[in-house]
């Protein structure tokens, strides 16, 4: 993670909004990207949205962002992130 988060901030313009040792979001003007080590979460792609809960239970984060997963017809999977939880 911390390799990672070094060539994307040295690279890229970004910002560090949350970071650990498994886990790190960086964002890009209006784009996020999460770094995870393989055991975290499965790769996926996440979209904000005003109304995430239509999609099932937002599930609180350890860095405070609210969402929740599901998966599309060919069983990728979908994070929806409560819009409200990034402010």
């Amino acid at each position: 993670i911390d390799r990672a988060i070094e060539w994307y901030t040295k690279h890229f313009k970004c910002k560090i909004t949350y970071q650990d040792d498994t886990w790190a979001l960086l964002q890009f003007a209006n784009t996020f990207l999460a770094l995870v080590v393989p055991s975290e979460h499965p790769p996926h792609l996440a979209f904000t949205m005003e109304k995430a809960q239509q999609f099932g239970t937002l599930v609180t984060h350890r860095d405070g962002i609210r969402s929740v997963y599901i998966a599309d017809s060919e069983s990728n999977v979908v994070e929806c992130i409560d819009a409200q939880s990034l402010l």
